[in-house]
């Protein structure tokens, strides 16, 4: 069943790559444009929105392109939704005590030393992060169907979602170091070509290279993390590694020239790599660039895969954190510092992708305050609800840009509701779910992080709360200011656009039901497994609490004012918004121009990019184009290649003007050879 789970989107990825060629294609049937693909959109625009593709480059004039069959669509569809099925299977198996296996695929590296199997470890971390996945990847493939079916490379572009999908897959079951991080490699790689899958816009392959180049930075601390923890148990197998953690304490390591704690070290570098992957704060400014991408990359990207890859290293490592409290005291910090950083700059944001996009950073920000205070099964909740809201909220987001031809400014928008009600309704389930409603699934799992912070009695934890608090506020406000300026007030979009705003068809609406469910739902049916009185027997060995860490009961014994400080933060924030939004638009601009520093230091991102710039991408533009003008022109072709063959023709030019046709030069030219070998024989004879 696991072979299966894992293989089949790799199946589809190679069939729909590999077969998605044009010669294939012309065996098969093509479908005029003009003709639509049954999803009702009668105004000569894709399903994907119609100016989104505009925008990209790729078809000006939907009507006079055929389109290939949507094999491929189909099939790598069906393949996940076979993969999702049986995860299902197997996580409710885990569900009632099902024992953790091993399942070896191939023996893979063995070199000294170091041995590494291709082996699944499941147990219910996995099981959880395989549901998580695979339903939510497998919506996302079904989603497409109806967004990317006016896309002439639809073989491409699903073969690359499969892929993604297989890449983290692998991650997840993974049962040593290197093949966690063939996983994480794989995801970065499936990133890089999903972001810039519209190849001939500028700007997604400038948000693709920068994702591709700052995961680099997090991932050569996770390579390093790897090589610190083969030379302390020489070994990079879980088993062994977690067996032999205690034995580590105390120990010291020599890194560049100081001796630091050995445990401490290894966390710091493996969170290194998690921090990249999973968007946190310094190494954050990929994922807002990453809206470049189609919508489902956006969902598939922001609320399944990728990002959440961090969370899951840490959780799987906790052996290892939690014998490390120094290193998990800046894990907990970063995840703060990054809940509070993206919620605010999310409140200012315009493009409507970009606000969840930050929303997504913060989440994730809120996940690492979780495992830093040693409430790992909390923050993985946490991961396992936000799949269903964010992707929710993503492909909402979708069916909105779809609907306006291709506009994503909210600025543009307002009124859409009555246009678009079904869109609406499941727009406001994700933002009651992301805002933490009570008794939806956000509502479960973003207090159950609070409550943990709050209980922690790690030096940062009260730094922590008072940051998670605040950004509840933020994330309340800014959801609430997405759904007013979207769907509420008057039209802003032109009496054309605004003529042409309709529902989207049910093959984009379907996967946006079931993820209502999920949003709805979730927290309240699995609640009880994961942080409640079945939890210890649920994650029984799948995660690591030492005896003295009794957070998740702790938790569950806080004071009604902790309780009750999410929930009127998530008031106060939906109250200044329905004032600002709603009752009083004009407050707004007018707030923005009384505090005009302050507005645009959120509306440019607090300036990393503009400092990273001026740190790192310029100078090395600098001193790249240097090396390639003065280096590499003047000094190396310049004396060497081209100063060698500049020489040649120089003697040459000068040798052919010899070359006259004139009797008298030859006859004088041999004159001077026979006077000079006549001399040569005189003064020779005498020696």
């Amino acid at each position: 069943m696991y072979q299966l789970i894992v293989f089949l989107p790799l199946i589809g990825a190679i069939l729909a790559g590999l077969l998605g060629t044009n010669a294939f294609r012309m065996m098969g049937k093509t479908i005029d444009a003009g003709h639509g693909h049954g999803h009702g959109d009668d105004h000569g625009h894709g399903a994907h929105g119609g100016g989104d593709h505009d925008d990209h480059g790729h078809d000006d004039d939907h009507a006079h392109h055929a389109y290939p069959t949507p094999w491929a669509a189909y099939l790598t569809s069906g393949f996940l939704v076979i993969s999702a099925v049986l995860s299902w299977v197997a996580f409710w198996q885990f569900m009632h005590e099902a024992t953790p296996v091993k399942v070896e695929v191939l023996r893979w590296v063995s070199s000294g030393a170091l041995t590494a199997d291709w082996a699944f470890r499941i147990d219910t971390l996995t099981a959880v992060m395989l549901v998580v996945v695979n339903t939510v990847s497998s919506l996302v493939h079904i989603y497409s169907i109806g967004y990317m079916s006016h896309d002439p490379h639809q073989p491409r572009f699903f073969a690359y979602l499969s892929l993604f999908t297989f890449a983290m897959l692998m991650l997840v079951t993974s049962d040593n170091l290197l093949q966690m991080f063939f996983g994480w490699e794989g995801v970065g790689l499936a990133s890089y070509l999903l972001i810039g899958f519209w190849y001939q816009k500028p700007s997604a392959n400038a948000a693709a290279i920068k994702a591709f180049i700052v995961n680099r930075v997090g991932d050569f601390g996770f390579a390093l993390g790897i090589f610190a923890v083969f030379v302390a148990f020489g070994s990079i197998e879980f088993d062994t590694i977690f067996s032999q953690a205690g034995a580590q304490v105390g120990k010291t390591m020599q890194f560049l020239s100081w001796q630091v704690d050995a445990l401490t070290l290894m966390c710091l570098l493996l969170f290194m790599g998690a921090m990249g992957k999973s968007a946190q704060f310094l190494l954050h400014t990929w994922l807002p660039d990453a809206m470049e991408g189609p919508t489902p990359v956006s969902a598939l990207i922001h609320a399944a895969t990728m990002v959440t890859a961090g969370v899951f290293l840490v959780a799987r490592m906790s052996p290892l954190f939690e014998l490390a409290p120094h290193a998990r005291e800046v894990v907990i910090v970063v995840g703060a510092i990054t809940a509070f950083f993206a919620a605010t700059v999310g409140l200012v944001q315009n493009d409507i992708k970009r606000v969840i996009a930050y929303s997504t950073c913060s989440q994730l920000g809120y996940m690492f305050v979780a495992l830093g205070v040693g409430a790992y099964g909390v923050a993985i909740f946490h991961l396992f609800t936000h799949a269903f809201f964010k992707a929710l909220l993503f492909l909402g987001s979708g069916s909105v840009i779809h609907a306006m031809s291709g506009e994503q400014d909210m600025r543009k928008m307002g009124g859409l509701a009555p246009h678009i009600r079904v869109t609406w309704v499941l727009m406001l389930i994700g933002t009651l779910a992301l805002t933490g409603f009570p008794y939806t699934a956000g509502y479960f799992s973003k207090d159950a992080v609070i409550e943990s912070a709050f209980v922690s009695h790690a030096g940062a934890a009260s730094f922590a709360f008072v940051l998670l608090i605040i950004a509840a506020f933020c994330t309340s406000f800014y959801s609430w200011r997405l759904a007013f300026m979207t769907f509420n007030g008057k039209p802003r979009a032109s009496e054309d656009v605004m003529s042409h705003v309709h529902e989207s068809p049910q093959v984009m609406l379907v996967p946006l039901y079931l993820l209502a469910i999920g949003a709805l739902l979730a927290g309240i049916v699995f609640a009880p497994y994961f942080i409640g009185h079945d939890e210890v027997q649920f994650w029984a060995s799948a995660i690591f609490r030492g005896s003295e860490n009794k957070i998740v009961e702790e938790m569950h014994h806080v004071p009604a004012w902790v309780k009750w400080s999410p929930f009127v933060a998530m008031v106060l924030g939906f109250a200044l918004a329905y004032q600002f939004y709603i009752r009083r638009p004009d407050l707004p601009g007018k707030l923005a121009q009384q505090h005009w520093p302050l507005y645009q230091f959120l509306l440019n991102k607090w300036y990393f990019d503009e400092l990273y710039d001026f740190i790192f991408v310029n100078p090395a533009k600098w001193l790249g184009r240097f090396l390639w003008k003065r280096g590499d022109g003047w000094f190396i072709d310049g004396f060497g290649p081209d100063g060698v063959s500049a020489r040649v023709v120089d003697v040459t030019q000068r040798v052919v003007r010899l070359q006259t046709g004139y009797l008298f030069h030859y006859a004088f030219a041999m004159l001077i050879g026979v006077a000079a070998l006549v001399t040569w024989f005189m003064f020779g004879s005498v020696h």
